[in-house]
């Protein structure tokens, strides 16, 4: 039997036990969607392969898309907004780097010095998650027959904001239907951020 252990958006440690290695993913996206997360973010951030990076699954690292009130689609993870760069590829005598997809946001005071990343001038950034050259590995795209809403990167390229509004919706409507872990407790709105 293998062992996850999840940190839960309210900061407690859970430990799922999973039967059989090929359903740690599906652990990983149920609990993910709810915003837990499992493992520390390495520095420099997750590396996927950039063909990936159209319908990641964000609830792979208890991260999802939300739309922030300028109608910006950003990545929510652990508390933290996360924008889409686009890097142009680097070719130059000391460096070659094909063209990429970062996630990042600005460093806090906070944030430990091995997570911050220098750029240009005295901005630091955190980067949450690459997408740079490699092979597509379906593993990591949302699941055949779930939206967007529930990780998918389609959500956070900003052209396509309104469709990004209309499947949160769709899962707002549908996580109403599921019962609530109380009676009392009231539903959260369509823009309420849950972590």
């Amino acid at each position: 039997m293998l062992h996850i252990e999840f940190i839960t958006d309210l900061g407690a440690k859970v430990t799922v036990d999973v039967e059989r290695p090929e359903q740690v993913l599906d652990v990983q996206r149920h609990y993910g969607r709810l915003g837990w997360t499992s493992g520390e973010v390495p520095a420099g951030g997750f590396v996927f392969p950039l063909d990936n990076e159209p319908d990641f699954d964000w609830a792979l690292i208890g991260a999802r898309a939300w739309t922030n009130p300028e109608g910006e689609v950003m990545i929510l993870h652990r508390g933290h907004a996360y924008r889409r760069r686009e890097l142009e590829a680097v070719d130059s005598r000391k460096l070659k780097l094909p063209k990429a997809v970062k996630y990042s946001r600005g460093a806090k005071p906070t944030d430990p010095e091995h997570l911050r990343e220098k750029a240009d001038g005295e901005i630091e950034y955190v980067t949450l998650a690459i997408f740079r050259g490699g092979k597509r590995q379906d593993r990591f795209a949302v699941p055949q027959g779930q939206t967007a809403a529930s990780g998918g990167a389609r959500e956070a390229r900003p052209a396509q904001a309104n469709q990004a509004n209309q499947a949160n919706r769709a899962a707002a409507a549908q996580a109403s239907q599921r019962p609530a872990p109380r009676a009392a407790a009231a539903a959260p709105a369509e823009d309420d951020t849950p972590f």
